[in-house]
């Protein structure tokens, strides 16, 4: 099976008209085999975010929320080294429940008082750092994991093999 995935794979480049482009991910590139690493021949490593990439991400997943003055998504980011942009989008799910708990708490103890959407006050930061409490980072930077996809890197990727574009980052959302 793997061998006839691997012929139409090198015939997808005979054809000069047809071009196809082949885009792969995955977070064990250790485990690819050769002849896959071969035909990819382009190979870098999109690292966790940094601040200010994670300040990019919180813009955007916060951007159709209605967020109070005193929010400051510069010190959230500062405050989540380690989170991926999933588990940025967790924590903001987790800060958006908190009004609409204060909401049902409010229709539960005021018997007969009917709350609507427009009725949800906007995201305070305690909501975000509240969320932060509870959403924790779903990768360790010091994990044995992270060491091999750095090492892979190093020797497989782009700006590896002692490159001087080793400390080349991607950004997020530019």
């Amino acid at each position: 099976m793997k061998t006839e995935f691997f012929i139409h794979w090198d015939g997808l480049r005979t054809k000069e008209e047809n071009r196809v482009l082949v885009l792969a991910a995955t977070n064990r590139p250790f485990d690819l085999d050769e002849a896959v690493i071969r035909r990819l021949p382009r190979r870098f490593m999109v690292n966790l975010p940094d601040s200010p990439n994670r300040e990019k991400i919180l813009r955007v997943i916060l951007a159709d929320e209605h967020l109070s003055p005193e929010v400051d998504l510069k010190a959230i980011a500062d405050r989540t080294n380690g989170y991926s942009g999933s588990d940025l989008k967790n924590l903001c799910a987790a800060a958006a429940y908190c009004p609409i708990r204060e909401l049902i708490e409010r229709e539960k103890k005021e018997r007969g008082l009917v709350c609507s959407s427009a009725d949800i006050r906007p995201l305070k930061m305690e909501d975000l750092l509240y969320a932060q409490k509870q959403v924790c980072s779903s990768a360790k930077l010091d994990s044995s994991l992270m060491q091999e996809l750095v090492e892979w890197n190093e020797a497989f990727g782009e700006g590896g093999n002692g490159s001087q574009n080793n400390n080349k980052h991607l950004s997020y959302f530019m």
